[in-house]
């Protein structure tokens, strides 16, 4: 019974059709093996995960290898690659320190840390040190500035300086050395001729023409006499000289008189430079200084003194301690002399003076000497004895020789 069923089955299908299904039996196996030899590393790796394919035998070292060995490797190489460029990426990043870097590398930092000058470029770190020092260095020079006890300045010796109004100042550091009443107005004579000075020279006048002494250069104010007769004839440097070297009143007012617009234009020319310098508390009527209305404060001609040491015919013809003129005409050549007496005693440390005397003003001096090398401005106004201004200013100068070294 059974084998009749099973020769009617056989019989049912003809054999063609069970070749065609054999065949495509063995089609199907064929494409189900080459597609899993071939599928990607992400899907075997999780197919291996899921299934473990045992090992039939034994292979060579490249054929143990499992699909999920390789995804493995494959992942760990792609890993220490990143790893890698992180680690180049951060080492270019981060700035090397110098002892690791090579010679050729420190040049180029070298390079890099100037500026297009070629000066080094400060860090702030090193700004503020170095303003931190100036600062320091300023306020030490400054506090190192200053006249002391153990040199004999005491306000016992202070007290002793005869002038009514005194300053004292580094030219350098403007540094106020000491004072009295600097801020007084009062006349100041013949130290007007300063003045005149500076404003003679700023009008660039031809220094050897020839200048008359007419009657308009006699004195009007106080009357008094002069050496200097009306008709004698002498150049602008030897009206400038006497001017300043022996105060000869009528030297300075014709230069004062030869001027564009006259003497006016030349008190008006005064009177500007004096603003122009910040003298604030300044005033000038004439070139001479003989009217008392030539007004001015003690630190106010410190700023002249500043300004005429700027010209050096003011210095050279103030300081000289002699000068002969021939005013022409058959007159007798005339002799002048330092008014100051400590100029005329050889002291060499003064590179400008200038004295001055009226009745109104007292007696008047202002000096500028080099005391170890630095210039230091003296104004001394309203002594009352002939010879007190001068010996405050030695005493002056005792303080700062001792004080300044």
């Amino acid at each position: 019974m059974l084998s009749v069923t099973s020769v009617s089955s056989a019989n049912r299908f003809p054999a063609w059709l069970r070749y065609i299904v054999l065949f495509g039996l063995v089609w199907l196996n064929i494409g189900w093996s080459f597609g899993a030899a071939h599928e990607p590393a992400r899907h075997l790796s999780a197919r291996a995960s899921r299934h473990v394919t045992p090992s039939t035998g034994p292979t060579s070292k490249a054929k143990t290898k499992t699909p999920g060995k390789a995804k493995k490797q494959t992942v760990g190489k792609t890993r220490r690659r990143i790893a890698h460029k992180r680690k180049q990426v951060t080492t270019a990043e981060r700035p090397m320190h110098v002892s690791k870097l090579s010679t050729k590398h420190r040049r180029q930092a070298a390079r890099n840390a100037r500026d297009p000058r070629g000066e080094r470029r400060p860090t702030a770190s090193a700004a503020a040190r170095r303003a931190q020092h100036t600062a320091a260095s300023r306020s030490s020079l400054h506090s190192s500035l200053r006249l002391l006890a153990r040199c004999g300045y005491t306000p016992k010796s202070r007290a002793l300086l005869r002038a009514r109004a005194v300053y004292v100042v580094d030219e350098r550091t403007h540094t106020v050395l000491t004072e009295k009443q600097a801020d007084r107005v009062m006349p100041i004579a013949s130290i007007s001729k300063l003045m005149t000075a500076v404003v003679s020279l700023d009008a660039k006048h031809a220094l050897n023409a020839p200048l008359n002494v007419t009657v308009q250069d006699q004195d009007f104010d106080k009357l008094t006499g002069s050496r200097l007769s009306v008709g004698s004839r002498l150049s602008r440097h030897d009206m400038l000289h006497i001017a300043l070297m022996s105060s000869e009143n009528r030297a300075a007012a014709a230069l004062s008189r030869d001027y564009a617009g006259g003497r006016p234009g030349f008190v008006a020319a005064m009177n500007a430079k004096a603003r122009a310098l910040g003298m604030r508390h300044t005033s000038f009527v004439n070139g001479t200084g003989l009217s008392p209305r030539n007004v001015s404060t003690a630190r106010d001609l410190s700023l002249l003194v500043a300004a005429a040491s700027r010209y050096p015919l003011i210095k050279a013809y103030s300081t000289d301690s002699a000068q002969v003129v021939a005013p022409g005409g058959g007159r007798a050549r005339l002799s002048y002399h330092n008014s100051n007496a400590l100029v005329r005693g050889g002291d060499r440390s003064i590179v400008l003076q200038k004295t001055g005397f009226i009745n109104e003003a007292g007696h008047c001096v202002v000096v500028r000497m080099r005391v170890h090398r630095r210039p230091v401005d003296i104004v001394v106004l309203g002594a009352p004895g002939a010879r007190d201004h001068i010996a405050d200013v030695v005493r002056i100068s005792r303080w700062l020789q001792c004080s300044l070294k």
